[in-house]
């Protein structure tokens, strides 16, 4: 019985500390809650630095999704119009957020880092149909308004003409200028 009242009383100090403490109250819309920074909210299609997107349409994050929320119709790219650096683009990239069960197998099946869950957490919805984020919504702006896509690539003979450089890699090769200089 005696420490039946020892945890009694442990149980009311607990409650009369909270009593005096000051509350934590966030005036929700003007000041926002800060989130971890491992949490994991709306999905971002990037970009690369020079504009170009980071989605080449392989649809692997579509295969490793376990709700079946993500819908990617691959497209070829063309040297007039220009998506992305691989030989393919995503036309069409959706996300349904009504199915999407925010566990990043998906960030975690795209080999270039294109699909990415952000921090953004507010995602209410007053019909079904805007759930369904389109890759218009999806995708970043590019750092640069003249760097949008569709683009024409500059150097059509150039295979690697439009994969962005990477730091410290091996440089891109001309074919065109090759081909030139065996003759």
């Amino acid at each position: 019985m005696f420490q039946g009242v020892i945890e009694l009383i442990r149980g009311m100090l607990t409650t009369g500390k909270e009593m005096v403490s000051k509350p934590v109250t966030y005036q929700y819309p003007d000041v926002k809650k800060p989130v971890p920074p491992r949490s994991r909210g709306r999905h971002e299609l990037k970009r690369h630095a020079n504009g170009l997107e980071k989605c080449i349409g392989c649809s692997l994050c579509a295969a490793a999704c376990p709700a079946d929320a993500i819908y990617v119709l691959p497209a070829e790219n063309t040297d007039a119009e220009r998506y992305s650096p691989g030989e393919r683009y995503a036309a069409r990239y959706e996300i349904n957020l009504l199915r999407c069960i925010f566990c990043g197998y998906c960030e975690e099946a795209c080999p270039t880092g294109a699909i990415v869950l952000e921090h953004d957490y507010e995602l209410a919805y007053y019909d079904r149909r805007s759930a369904i984020i389109t890759k218009k919504k999806l995708l970043v702006p590019p750092p640069n308004p003249d760097l949008t896509t569709p683009r024409a690539m500059p150097d059509p003979g150039n295979l690697y003409a439009a994969i962005p450089p990477v730091k410290g890699g091996i440089e891109p090769v001309n074919i065109v200028e090759m081909a030139k200089e065996k003759q």
